[in-house]
């Protein structure tokens, strides 16, 4: 029996003596080695230790850590009390520091931040300590950089997470923000009126340019419709004036040629006189006809001027022989083909064609001044 005990001390005790001796560490951690109560290293992962002799003194995460504090009051420059919380972030860099040159880092840290905070807030007014965020953040993460760097710290950053003022500032606050936002609110729907005004205004300068424009081109092309209109009648009165005449001379023609070819005698003349005295007298200023006592000596006479005495010794006209030389009324003049032109004058439709163009320019012009107008206020 007792060899059995001995034996299970000593299996005992080699086990002791095997856990002792060896240490494993995780990855992202640090261990700090004390020999005989002495500092001597800083292990990771496994290593092996002297049994009784070595011992692990502290743990260290090495990890980037985030630490929150409660809010921290501080007073501004111009007394104003204010609640700031605060997110600091670190690291250990060197553990062996971090374990023998403070006690608690993490409260160190967070003693260190308050006092910090509260020198630099102190030198700002509420004003800038509101607005100035990233200036107080740089202030503080160099100040505690520097001040933990014996520590084995390394500050990453400092965060403010918010800046509480105290409520009657809070509320005078607010009130002043709405002020703000009234007054710009005034002034936008000032400028959106005002522009619209001016908007308006132009449209209708631009409405009214292009009216005077189209008035004054349709005035031009009433006037030129009006010279066009009046030179083709013109020369329509004038193309049947000469028709007109032309028709007229052919049916004199054609009577004194019948007259001619029928040798008329002085009977023949006093007949035919003796039918036209009715519609002579059918005229309204025409009241009273005298025919003379002589009128058949006249008619005599008359023929013998114009005639030659036949065998039978009356005597009957003969055509002179100046007359057969005579042009012909179907025959036509030279110089008047123009007359019977029904097409558009060339000068006169170019002088349209010219104004149309013009009256089309300044009402294009506008209408473009005016689209680009708009797409400016949209």
């Amino acid at each position: 029996m007792e060899v059995l005990l001995v034996v299970a001390v000593l299996i005992v005790l080699a086990v002791v003596v095997l856990a002792k001796s060896v240490a494993l560490i995780p990855q992202a951690e640090s261990a700090v080695v004390e020999r005989f109560g002495k500092y001597t290293r800083t292990i990771s992962g496994l290593n092996f230790l002297i049994p009784f002799a070595d011992r692990i003194r502290a743990r260290v995460d090495t990890r980037e850590q985030v630490v929150s504090f409660p809010p921290q009051s501080a007073i501004t420059k111009d007394n104003l009390r204010l609640m700031i919380d605060t997110v600091v972030y670190f690291r250990v860099t060197d553990p062996s520091a971090a374990v023998y040159g403070i006690n608690n880092y993490i409260g160190g840290v967070e003693q260190l931040t308050t006092t910090t905070l509260r020198n630099v807030v102190g030198g700002m007014t509420l004003e800038e300590t509101l607005t100035s965020r990233d200036v107080i953040n740089q202030q503080l993460s160099g100040a505690l950089d520097e001040k933990t760097s014996g520590w084995g710290l390394k500050i990453g950053g400092v965060e403010l997470r918010s800046i509480d003022p105290p409520p009657s500032v809070q509320e005078s606050m607010e009130k002043q923000m709405k002020a703000d936002r009234e007054k710009r609110a005034t002034i936008l729907t000032a400028e959106g009126h005002r522009e619209s005004a001016i908007r308006t205004a132009e449209g209708q300068k631009q409405a009214r340019i292009l009216e005077a424009e189209g008035s004054k081109q349709a005035t031009i092309l009433d006037a030129e419709g009006e010279r066009q209109s009046a030179i083709l009648r013109a020369q329509g009165d004038r193309a049947a004036a000469y028709l007109n005449a032309q028709g007229e001379a052919k049916a004199i023609e054609k009577v004194f040629a019948a007259i001619k070819k029928g040798r008329p005698t002085p009977e023949l003349l006093a007949y035919t006189y003796l039918q036209t005295l009715p519609k002579m007298a059918e005229g309204d200023a025409n009241k009273v006809w005298v025919v003379p006592s002589d009128y058949n000596a006249a008619l005599q006479g008359f023929a013998k001027q114009l005639g030659a005495p036949g065998k039978d010794g009356v005597f009957r006209f003969e055509p002179s022989s100046v007359e057969d030389d005579l042009p012909s009324p179907e025959e036509t003049p030279e110089g008047i083909e123009d007359w019977f032109d029904i097409r558009t004058d060339p000068a006169v439709d170019a002088a349209v064609k010219a104004a149309e163009a013009e009256a089309q320019k300044p009402i294009e012009t506008g209408l473009g001044e005016l689209g680009r107008g708009l797409v400016q206020d949209s």
